[in-house]
């Protein structure tokens, strides 16, 4: 049920947590899928509604790292826990992060969190270095009761064309892992 990306470039599936702000605007970021990287650069998914599996199309014919030519792929569940976060929303002070499984909550701290944020410069070149790049503090970070949202409250929260939020917590299950999400910042939620 959550939205997807799928990227020609690097071969990889990003899971799309978003929010729609109070004055329309959209805003959001992507988390890699925890799955290999495919050897082409991959697009046009489906859903099968008959298995219900992901079927993407691999080519490589113009710029991309995945540069294999050709390839059709199957994405499927296993059943086993992604840990990922599939809902995102921002206020004046916080991220809030809605993962898929419940998490440990005595992992979920603010040491185990590292946050950046960092402009870019529009120019007639492809890219653009990072400008003004410089961490947030993480202030605190809080679980809701039912163990799936993680609140970062962080210190000069404002809006921002980049950031990238970097976490290591436990789900109940006991594993641990690693995430990176990166994000936008349109406008900061009451």
């Amino acid at each position: 049920g959550s939205l997807l990306n799928l990227s020609y470039g690097y071969g990889k599936v990003y899971v799309v947590p978003h929010e729609k702000t109070t004055n329309g605007l959209i805003q959001g970021g992507m988390v890699e899928l925890p799955i290999p990287i495919f050897p082409t650069g991959v697009m046009r998914g489906r859903f099968n509604p008959g298995d219900g599996h992901l079927y993407l199309c691999g080519m490589f014919a113009w710029a991309g790292n995945a540069t294999h030519p050709g390839g059709f792929y199957r994405l499927r569940a296993t059943g086993q826990a992604l840990h990922l976060p599939t809902g995102l929303s921002i206020t004046k002070n916080s991220l809030k992060l809605t993962f898929t499984e419940p998490l440990d909550p005595q992992s979920v701290k603010a040491d185990k969190v590292a946050v950046k944020v960092w402009g870019l410069k529009r120019t007639a070149n492809y890219g653009s270095k990072h400008y003004d790049e410089h961490p947030l503090t993480v202030r605190a970070a809080t679980l809701s009761p039912d163990g799936k949202t993680v609140s970062l409250d962080l210190e000069n929260l404002a809006p921002t064309w980049c950031m990238e939020v970097v976490y290591t917590f436990t789900g109940t299950d006991g594993k641990s892992f690693t995430g990176k999400l990166h994000n936008t910042i349109h406008t900061l939620g009451e």
